[in-house]
């Protein structure tokens, strides 16, 4: 287990998410109406995804993004694959991580903080060996180390190795420095899509060594 941080970081970390994401959501509001606009277009209702996933000790709460997906049930897409469902305008999304602004909301209302773990899908909670199960003990990121350490061009054990290595080493100072390393990253379009993937490869379990999100 990591060592316990004093009562004062975990405060301060949460007004820090709270300031910081009221306060880009504030500003990004016309960015992301052009974006939920040109999404009802191209790709159709709903304009948001939302699907569960687990945060901090495993609780589950429904992450909400815009949607970069054809749905499988449209003319364009019948094949329920997700590289098949991603549209070259989804990609655009993803590679600028516009994508994401909604997420926001996910950490003004505390099931997520601007920098954590990826939260990742509901079924990996089994697959997890107990080291990487770490992951689990702080709030999910908007965007983490292995974000900001390759994304989705990097294999599952070294992303969980440096989840953990945020878990065990997190401070204010280290999570402003990812905030801008991810701003970097964005800027560079880094590790978006793994080859062959929308995103990248499913992880399977505590043998797979593939890399997925």
């Amino acid at each position: 287990m990591s060592e316990d941080r004093p009562v004062g970081y975990d405060r301060a970390k949460r007004i820090f998410d709270i300031g910081s994401a009221t306060i880009v959501y504030a500003l990004t509001l016309p960015v992301q109406v052009i974006v939920a606009i040109s999404v009802a277009v191209k790709l159709g209702r709903p304009v948001l995804f939302r699907q569960t996933r687990p945060g901090k000790n495993g609780k589950l709460f429904t992450l909400v993004k815009f949607r970069t997906m054809a749905s499988p049930t449209s003319a364009t897409a019948k094949i329920a694959d997700d590289a098949s469902r991603l549209t070259s305008f989804g990609r655009k999304l993803r590679s600028t991580s516009l994508d994401e602004l909604p997420t926001l909301l996910n950490v003004i209302r505390g099931d997520m903080s601007m920098v954590g773990p990826r939260p990742l899908l509901v079924q990996y909670l089994t697959r997890y060996s107990d080291q990487q199960a770490r992951r689990h003990e702080v709030r999910p990121g908007v965007t983490g180390l292995a974000q900001v350490k390759g994304r989705n061009a990097i294999g599952w054990d070294r992303k969980f190795e440096l989840d953990v290595d945020y878990v065990d080493n997190r401070s204010l100072w280290l999570d402003l420095r990812i905030l801008f390393w991810t701003v970097a990253a964005v800027v560079k379009r880094d590790g978006i899509v793994a080859e062959d993937h929308a995103t990248t490869h499913e992880f399977m379990g505590i043998v797979d060594k593939s890399g997925a999100e």
